[in-house]
């Protein structure tokens, strides 16, 4: 189970106080592509379930992660996610050709896919498109931050909101829970 605060920032003024304040804490950026798959006869969306491929940084790294049952709270999201590595130019093949994803038996989460949600001939998966951003990983108070929108995986989530939020206001800088995954707000065509 993955738990994340998420808070979204509202504006790129904010964006630019939060990174100005938190450039002492900088430890990397990372440029992804995110592109998404279903099954042919939505399989997982009607489970509320997402497949990603995300490419870290022109191919340095691609990770396949299936995600599900996410439920966003207050700015608190929990889902189950099972993700791993995979090797860039099978995801790139993938890409091309999303059947693929059906005989990339190395593959424990697609295994799971296949399984669990019946996606399973070279038919049966779908692309989604994607989008790409840019994320920054901080390291503050012991938390591990990445902005996009704030997000801070942690297993007290409450506490590290409270001090996300302290912070926040004591510099000023806006925000607002994030109320859909950006999955979500792709889907909507409403990303920035």
């Amino acid at each position: 189970m993955e738990v994340e605060v998420k808070l979204r920032l509202p504006n790129a003024l904010a964006h630019r106080q939060l990174t100005t304040l938190l450039a002492p804490f900088h430890l990397k950026t990372h440029r992804q592509e995110n592109l998404f798959f279903d099954g042919a006869a939505e399989q997982l969306s009607s489970r509320r379930a997402v497949l990603r491929l995300r490419f870290y940084d022109d191919d340095a790294r691609c990770v396949v992660s299936l995600k599900a049952k996410a439920v966003l709270v207050n700015g608190v999201s929990r889902v189950e996610e099972d993700e791993e590595d995979v090797d860039p130019k099978i995801g790139r093949d993938c890409v091309a050709e999303p059947g693929r994803l059906g005989s990339v038996v190395e593959s424990r989460v697609l295994k799971r896919v296949k399984e669990e949600f019946g996606v399973v001939d070279e038919k049966g998966y779908v692309g989604l498109g994607g989008f790409g951003n840019v994320r920054s990983v901080y390291d503050w108070k012991g938390l591990k931050l990445t902005l996009y929108e704030i997000e801070c995986e942690s297993d007290e989530p409450e506490r590290a909101k409270e001090a996300l939020e302290e912070f926040l206001k004591e510099n000023g800088i806006e925000y607002s829970y994030s109320e859909l995954s950006k999955f979500a707000i792709f889907r909507s065509g409403k990303l920035p």
